[in-house]
């Protein structure tokens, strides 16, 4: 094992979930709102799905993540929605998806490039830190990745917020002397980090591969502490 330990994000960073992601939304859609949905194919509904990946209300990506705290109220209104509704219809949706047929769902993922190999010769200690729940990151890198990390090294949803985790991984008797990295695509995350003076050991990065704007990636390179990460580069860093 080398001297490095690496605490990874999952989505965003190992497994491009965006497919799956939409293809719940759309599941969810239908059941919350069946009557749109009359008279729609199945190729009109892989077009909708296709859709999302690239636009909403008239925004482009970028548009919409830079400002969805202040989109997001207005359309639930507009809608006549309740947030929280919403959120527990998407999360049962998932759940029936994956109890009735794991197979598909596992299939509408996708690891980034490089990043399965790369996490099977990895040299380093690796640990998962994620906000998805741990079986199905597990199911994931198993099925998808062709991966095994010990179920003690991922970190799920349930295990508190990753700055408390990261406290957790440092402070292990195992752990003392190695170089600590903290590999993210969420900018708000790393900096949540950097408030915290007991990490400042950790070696900070945003992989630009990831969930994340062109704006955020340059807040993010005018901090010192983090480092832009492309993929190439950390698919190496893992070897």
């Amino acid at each position: 094992m080398g001297d490095d330990l690496y605490a990874l994000d999952f989505d965003g960073v190992l497994c491009d979930s965006c497919g799956e992601s939409s293809l719940s939304a759309v599941k969810a859609a239908k059941a919350r709102w069946p009557g749109l949905f009359d008279g729609v194919d199945p190729a009109t509904e892989d077009w909708i799905v296709d859709q999302m990946h690239i636009v909403a209300e008239g925004l482009a990506i970028d548009g919409i993540l830079e400002n969805w705290s202040k989109i997001k109220p207005v359309i639930l209104e507009e809608w006549g929605e309740n947030r929280e509704i919403l959120v527990d219809l998407f999360g049962k949706v998932r759940d029936e998806w994956m109890d009735k047929d794991l197979g598909t769902w596992i299939a509408a993922n996708r690891f980034y490039p490089g990043v399965p190999d790369a996490l099977q010769l990895a040299s380093s200690s690796i640990f998962v830190v994620t906000t998805k729940q741990s079986r199905f990151a597990d199911a994931l890198l198993q099925k998808l990745g062709g991966v095994t990390i010990p179920s003690e090294k991922i970190y799920g949803l349930g295990t508190g917020p990753k700055v408390e985790v990261l406290k957790q991984l440092q402070k292990r008797p195992e752990h003392q002397g190695l170089k600590l990295h903290f590999v993210e695509d969420r900018l708000a995350t790393l900096k949540n980090v950097i408030k915290e003076p007991e990490l400042d050991g950790w070696n900070l990065y945003l992989g630009d591969w990831g969930y994340n704007t062109k704006k955020e990636r340059e807040e993010a390179a005018s901090i010192s502490r983090i480092e832009i990460l492309q993929l190439s580069d950390f698919t190496k860093k893992l070897k």
